[in-house]
């Protein structure tokens, strides 16, 4: 037996409607109905940007959708970017819209180890080497005659889908977790910080339990006796990061060093770490955009479309040219100047992030 075949071997059935819009098949989007789904919404994290998705009603989704998307199929992005894949869990209906295949694996593979050899590097450099296009990098139908998979036998496969899943559900658990302790922390800093109802000396609210409190005029409003007022960067060292000048297929990378942009702390929204983007950038590109590499627990805020996404890198990452990053200085937690950074927003969005320093 072969150790390789070709991805289109390993499926039963390929769902592409990706030409089709409303208006070609005569009428147009609803506004409740069938969710259509399309490359916007389909990450390898999960369904993203929901508010984006529009409807079909019950007419024009039989006309669109002769071969219904089912329970276990894999979803994949034909284009911006390529590659994106996940299991489409669900017994809903959906439309596949714009840039999005459905795939069927037959039954000698399993859909799991299908989908997570397609997140894996070694699958994501198949998918760019067999992609086309000279500014728009995207996959053909065609492409999946190309596409090399490990030819192992199907209990194999399932070890090692199931392994995989455990860990996904286990990092599904710990991001439930982390939105509680998120959640806590948050009410915390607040308690302290902004209502000044941290732990007096008898382990009291300062400001309820009648703590002195002066005036500020640069704050204008009051603050406890004894504190005072610093600039941003006071706290942080603030960085700024770039993109190479060219976007050349050698300054980009799908297993390099982690490079953030605006859109990833976009898609991340709701999930206060980050440890990569979509795209990663070489050691070429690295030296190219002569990037600052930041550390682990570096606050990450976009100053660009979007402007005030925050996230905590999880490792080193470096950042496209649209950010504002904050790495902490001796004696300030990432915490702290994560949630500092995050209340002082209001401000910063009006300012349009020209920052006083």
């Amino acid at each position: 037996m072969s150790k390789w075949i070709k991805l289109s071997k390993t499926l039963k059935k390929i769902i592409d409607y990706r030409g089709k819009t409303p208006k070609k098949l005569g009428g147009d989007w609803s506004e409740n109905g069938y969710r259509a789904l399309s490359a916007l919404n389909v990450k390898t994290i999960g369904l993203v940007e929901l508010n984006s998705i529009k409807y079909l009603d019950e007419d024009l989704y039989k006309i669109w959708m002769k071969e219904e998307v089912e329970k276990g199929d894999i979803l994949l992005t034909s284009e911006a970017p390529a590659g994106q894949v996940l299991i489409w869990n669900s017994d809903e209906k959906i439309v596949l819209s714009q840039r999005l295949f459905a795939l069927r694996v037959n039954n000698y593979f399993n859909n799991y180890f299908i989908k997570y050899f397609i997140q894996s590097d070694l699958g994501q450099k198949e998918i760019l080497k067999n992609t086309t296009g000279s500014t728009v990098f995207g996959i053909s139908a065609k492409m999946f005659d190309l596409i090399n998979v490990p030819n192992i036998d199907i209990n194999t496969q399932t070890k090692i889908a199931l392994t995989l899943k455990s860990l996904d559900d286990k990092i599904e658990i710990n991001n439930r977790i982390n939105a509680e302790l998120e959640a806590m922390a948050k009410t915390i800093y607040e308690y302290w910080f902004v209502q000044f109802d941290f732990p007096d000396a008898n382990g009291k609210p300062y400001k309820s339990s009648g703590g002195k409190m002066v005036y500020n005029e640069k704050l204008k409003r009051e603050i406890p006796e004894g504190w005072e007022t610093v600039s941003v960067e006071a706290i942080g060292y603030i960085v700024g990061g770039s993109t190479p000048s060219t976007k050349q297929a050698e300054n980009f990378t799908t297993s390099g060093i982690p490079w953030i942009a605006p859109k990833d702390l976009s898609l991340n929204k709701g999930n206060k770490f980050i440890s990569k983007g979509e795209t990663d950038i070489t050691q070429a590109g690295y030296k190219d955009a002569s990037l600052n590499l930041l550390p682990k627990g570096s606050v990450l805020m976009s100053s660009r479309a979007p402007i005030g996404y925050l996230a905590i890198a999880n490792n080193e990452v470096t950042t496209n040219q649209g950010f504002k990053s904050f790495v902490p200085k001796e004696g300030f937690s990432t915490g702290f100047v994560y949630y500092t950074i995050k209340n002082l927003l209001p401000v910063i969005e009006k300012k349009f992030i020209r920052f006083n320093i």
